[in-house]
């Protein structure tokens, strides 16, 4: 992480995702997850990440 203090909120948002995908994940090991499920979780976090910038782009605001 190029921001330390983001981790927490990164995992946060990791674990709000799965759930709303309905993927089983756990901290710690998730080696049980199939290659679907683990991708669609990053897919969503990157899709979810560039709408919110887009919105800051589009309102003026760049913070």
């Amino acid at each position: 992480m190029a921001v330390p203090e983001a981790k927490e909120a990164m995992k946060r948002f990791r674990n709000e995702v799965a759930s709303e995908l309905g993927v089983p994940l756990k901290d710690g090991y998730n080696g049980d997850l199939t290659s679907r499920q683990a991708g669609s979780i990053g897919g969503e976090m990157v899709k979810k990440m560039i709408m919110k910038q887009e919105q800051q782009m589009s309102s003026g605001s760049n913070l």
